[in-house]
């Protein structure tokens, strides 16, 4: 398959540019709990949004160890920012599998989003003449506040059938409409990750037109080596590296007090302690071999994708399992960084306390999930892998 037909040079300089900027508002966005409004149009203008979408239809469709870069460039700044950044990419990817007139309606404007979340028991879809009428509520919707289309799954209700529907994420539709068509619900009162705007939204008996939905079990229309991998694993890539980035910079912040702080009832500052001197020691290592494995399990999966057109179940769990293990091992290093910091880090002003809160969100998600290493263990004992990958 080809390769890369674009200057990565110019999308890093860009990258570095904006995330400078996203770094002066990072509080900003925190306590607002999404992207101010000047900041996502600039970075749909800048088309930081279409990264992986396909040249086909105006998308970058970058090489993903290149499109990892870049989050990792924002996930350095600002978690919540970076999150968003990776979220919206990725699921941009299902515009090979969206009915081709709907995906030019879609990303035919320039500062399309598209949002997704899981559907609340309840959610349904009835048939109706032409399309479908959707009723429910979803959650963890990241980047309401600057999506312009949504992506609800559904169960379909067969005729006549009433009751909760159970949904099966490998068969259930998934049905596209225009945001100003939902009821935004403000339900994202977390601690970390605060600025992804992971809003629910509602809609009763809202039209669907068939032409507005798609399987994600549907193969890509595109034949390029990035819509050969999985959608999980292109999730569990980019949220594994923005971890990564958390920890390298709550790393710094540790760092960086231990250079000028002289805890109380002690003599000397905190970096001549040597274990303090241990504890930074152990956890650039952990830091540095989560990242190497990771990088080593993403260059492998690309080149299966690039010269064979396909993954090997090995590719697979090896991914699975340096994503996971990078969030994992991410987290412990901002534990480190934590207590390195003393009392003064449990204060909401203090440098290491949203990075520690984002970090301690990251590890609840479905990627980070401590089954992905049974997975992963069952592979190498010569067992059937049961999981996601």
């Amino acid at each position: 398959m080809s390769a890369a037909t674009y200057d990565i040079s110019r999308y890093l300089d860009a990258a570095r540019e904006f995330a400078a900027r996203v770094a002066l508002h990072a509080e900003r966005i925190d306590d607002a709990r999404e992207l101010p409004d000047e900041l996502a149009r600039e970075m749909a203008d800048k088309g930081f949004f279409r990264l992986l979408a396909p040249r086909s239809l105006g998308g970058a469709e970058l090489d993903l160890p290149d499109y990892l870069r870049l989050v990792e460039v924002f996930a350095e700044v600002d978690a919540s920012t970076a999150w968003t950044f990776n979220q919206n990419n990725v699921w941009a990817t299902n515009s090979t599998r969206v009915p081709p007139q709907t995906a030019r309606e879609i990303w035919a404007d320039p500062r399309a989003v598209v949002t997704n979340g899981p559907p609340l028991p309840g959610a349904r879809a009835e048939p109706a003449d032409g399309g479908y009428l959707l009723s429910g509520r979803w959650t963890f919707s990241t980047g309401c506040d600057h999506a312009t289309w949504i992506a609800a799954m559904a169960p379909v209700a067969a005729d006549g059938e009433t009751g909760p529907l159970p949904v099966d994420d490998q068969s259930a539709p998934v049905m596209l409409v225009p945001k100003s068509a939902v009821n935004i619900v403000d339900d994202w009162h977390v601690n970390g990750l605060r600025g992804t705007a992971s809003y629910g939204f509602e809609v009763d008996g809202l039209f669907v037109p068939s032409a507005r939905t798609f399987s994600v079990t549907w193969p890509p229309r595109e034949d390029g080596p990035l819509y050969v991998l999985p959608t999980t694993l292109l999730f569990a890539s980019g949220f594994s590296t923005i971890t990564l980035g958390v920890a390298r910079a709550s790393l710094d912040v540790a760092i960086d007090v231990a250079g000028g702080k002289v805890p109380a009832r002690m003599r000397g500052k905190l970096r001549d302690y040597t274990t303090t001197q241990r504890e930074v020691g152990e956890a650039m290592a952990n830091w540095r071999s989560a990242k190497a494995f990771l990088r080593e399990a993403v260059g492998q999966v690309w080149q299966s994708a690039r010269h064979d057109g396909s993954l090997t179940i090995d590719d697979r769990i090896s991914l699975r399992i340096a994503t996971t293990h990078a969030i994992r091992m991410a987290a412990k290093v901002v534990d480190s960084a934590y207590n390195l910091c003393g009392s003064g880090a449990i204060f909401k002003g203090h440098p290491i306390q949203r990075r520690f809160q984002d970090a301690h969100v990251i590890t609840q998600h479905l990627q980070g999930r401590m089954t992905h290493y049974d997975t992963a263990g069952q592979y190498y004992l010569g067992l059937e892998p049961r999981g996601q990958f």
